[in-house]
C-alpha cells in the first residue's frame, strides 16, 4: 500500500526528531520545560466552563450540527467583529463557523487551487499553510519574512509573472512564529496588489487579542475594499484558552465563504454544539480573562527577555502573540543544532526555527505556557549550561 507522494512533505522530520529527542532526555530523569507547543496553560473562564457543561447536559445537543454553524453563534461574531474592529458583516453570507481556524486555512486552498496553481506563503510561517497549499496540489511561491523589513513580505520583490500566476496569498499579523506585527499602510497595499492581480487573501488574525504595551492589533478588513478580495480567520483558542475545543470562524468575502462551506458540507457536519454555545458565552461574556491572558504573557516575556539579556542572550521583545523570535547566539549557525543542545543540557524544549521555513534558520521559537517560576528556571539553566 503505496502513500501518495502529497504526504511526503507534509510531517516536518525536524518536529519528530525534538519529539523523540525530547522523551529521550526526560527517560534519563531529566525535567522537562517545555517551552515549545503554543497551547495555553490556563484553563478558559469558569462561565465558558458552564456554558459547554450546560450543553453537553442538554440531551438535544447530539444530533448533527449545521454545517454553517449556530445562527447566534454567527450573530455573536458579528457583533464581536463590529465592537472590536468596527467592520460590518453579513452573519449569514460572510461568517463560517470552524473546527478551529486551523480548520479552515487547510482546507480553503481545496477550493481555489488546482494542480500547479501559485499561492503565496509567507516563510518562516505556520506549517498549515504551506500543508493545505500541497495538500491542494498548488505550488508555494515563499514570501521571506526578513528582519531587515520587519518581518513584513515585500509585495514589490514578488516577480510580475508570479503575482499574475498566483491565485492565494496567505498572512498573519501579529505573526507565529516571528511575532511580527503589522499596519493600516501594509494592509492597504496588501488590498491594491490584491485587487490588482486578482489574488485571494487569506489574513490568519488568532492573535489579535494577545497584545502588550498599549498595542492593539488591527483587523485586515478594517481597509476598504478588504473584503472584495479577502477572508480573515479568527480562533477561540489563544484568546480564550479553549484550544482543545476546536472552535473557530472565518469573516470577509461572501464568495469565499461559500467556497468554504461547499468542502467543508462534504467532509464534515460542524462544530459539536456544547462547544459553540461555549464560544457564545466566550465573546459575550466578561472579558477578564483576556486581560488576565494578556498581563500573564507580558510577564512572563519580560521575565524571559529580561533574564536571557542578564546571562547574554539578547533577545527583541515582542508587541504581541504567546511567542518570542530570539535569534541565535553568536556561536549557533544552526537552529537545530541549538535546540538539540538547548534540550540536552538543560531540558528546555524550543523550536528550531528552520522547522518554519528556510528563512527560520538562525532562530528558535519560545512559546510562553509556562508559569513565571517555570519560566525562571528555565533561564537559570541556560545561563549554567552555556556561555554566551
Amino acid at each position: 500500500m503505496e502513500r501518495a507522494r502529497r504526504l511526503e512533505n507534509l510531517t516536518s522530520a525536524i518536529f519528530a526528531e525534538i519529539d523523540l529527542l525530547k522523551a529521550k532526555v526526560a527517560k534519563t530523569g531529566k525535567e522537562i520545560i517545555n517551552l515549545g507547543i503554543g497551547s495555553p496553560d490556563q484553563p478558559p473562564a469558569k462561565h465558558v466552563q458552564e456554558a459547554l457543561l450546560k450543553g453537553v447536559q442538554n440531551l438535544n445537543n447530539y444530533g448533527y450540527p449545521t454545517s454553517r454553524g449556530l445562527s447566534l453563534l454567527r450573530e455573536t461574531i458579528t457583533h464581536w467583529y463590529k465592537k472590536r474592529f468596527g467592520v460590518s458583516l453579513d452573519p449569514e453570507k460572510e461568517t463560517l463557523v470552524l473546527m478551529g481556524s486551523q480548520d479552515g486555512l487547510g482546507h480553503l486552498p481545496l477550493g481555489y487551487l488546482d494542480e500547479g496553481d501559485i499561492a503565496l506563503v509567507p516563510d518562516p510561517g505556520y506549517p498549515v499553510y504551506a500543508a493545505g497549499v500541497r495538500l491542494a496540489g498548488g505550488k508555494i511561491y515563499p514570501m521571506p519574512l526578513l528582519k531587515e523589513n520587519a518581518f513584513l513580505p515585500d509585495l514589490q520583490a514578488i516577480p510580475e509573472e508570479v503575482a499574475r500566476q498566483a491565485k492565494m496569498m496567505i498572512l498573519n499579523y501579529p505573526n507565529n512564529p516571528v511575532a511580527a506585527v503589522a499596519n493600516y499602510d501594509f494592509f492597504r497595499s496588501v488590498v491594491e496588489f490584491a485587487k490588482k492581480y486578482d489574488i485571494l487573501v487569506c489574513h490568519d488574525v488568532a492573535y489579535s487579542e494577545l497584545a502588550f504595551d498599549g498595542y492593539k492589533p488591527m483587523s485586515f478588513l478594517e481597509i476598504p475594499g478588504a473584503k472584495d478580495i479577502g477572508v480573515e480567520f479568527h480562533s477561540v483558542s489563544k484568546t480564550y484558552n479553549m484550544a482543545g475545543c476546536r472552535l473557530g470562524f472565518v469573516v470577509g468575502n461572501a464568495e469565499a465563504i461559500d467556497t468554504l462551506a461547499c468542502i467543508k458540507s462534504n467532509i464534515d457536519y460542524g462544530v459539536f454544539l456544547p462547544v459553540q454555545e461555549a464560544g457564545i458565552a466566550a465573546l459575550t461574556g466578561p472579558q477578564d480573562i483576556v486581560r488576565q491572558n494578556v498581563e500573564n504573557y507580558r510577564r512572563r516575556r519580560d521575565l524571559l527577555i529580561e533574564g536571557l539579556a542578564k546571562i547574554g542572550w539578547y533577545v527583541d521583545k515582542p508587541l504581541a502573540t504567546m511567542f518570542v523570535w530570539a535569534s541565535l547566539p553568536a556561536d549557533y549557525t544552526s537552529s537545530v543544532q541549538f535546540a538539540r543542545q538547548l534540550l540536552e543540557k538543560t531540558g528546555v524544549v524550543v523550536v528550531p526555527g528552520i522547522a518554519f521555513g528556510g528563512q527560520g534558520e538562525g532562530y528558535v521559537r519560545i512559546a510562553l505556557v509556562q508559569e513565571e517560576e517555570i519560566i525562571a528556571k528555565a533561564v537559570q539553566l541556560i545561563g549554567e549550561n552555556f556561555k554566551f
